[in-house]
């Protein structure tokens, strides 16, 4: 596994999110009944936003990143982000009650931001001149 894989991992995974959110919209509009917008909102932005932010940040500065913590970050995202959309789906939709949701969310959510936390790790540890950090004038990079 390489950080490019990585970085197109996450890339797949928010387009795949973007369609599923996307057809949450249509159905919404469609039927004039709005009551997942919350679900649609998470699996917009959180599946799609951040899965393609995470994708960029990869590919153009942490190409040098450990390949463990990388994996580990997508997989804490990734699960985190989908746990919650279906849980949230099947809460707004009536599906599920929030006692039983509610410690599914619970665990998402946390999945979801331990995998900022290691974005961050990974991007403090990074080469500031990786992130795009000016270099004093006659100074190599």
């Amino acid at each position: 596994m390489s950080i490019e894989k990585i970085s197109r991992w996450h890339l797949l995974f928010g387009l795949v999110f973007a369609i599923a959110g996307m057809v949450l919209g249509i159905v919404m509009a469609t039927s004039k009944n709005h009551g997942q917008h919350v679900s649609h909102a998470h699996i917009m932005l959180l599946g799609f936003v951040v899965s393609a932010i995470y994708a960029v940040v990869y590919r153009l500065w942490l190409s040098a990143s450990s390949v463990r913590m990388a994996i580990a970050q997508t997989a804490l995202h990734q699960v985190g982000a989908a746990v919650l959309s279906v849980g949230l789906y099947l809460l707004y939709g009536g599906i599920a009650s929030e006692a039983a949701v509610g410690p599914v969310l619970g665990a998402g959510s946390i999945a979801a931001l331990l995998g900022v936390v290691l974005m961050l790790v990974q991007v403090l540890a990074a080469q500031p001149a990786k992130l795009g950090a000016a270099t004093p004038a006659g100074s190599a990079p």
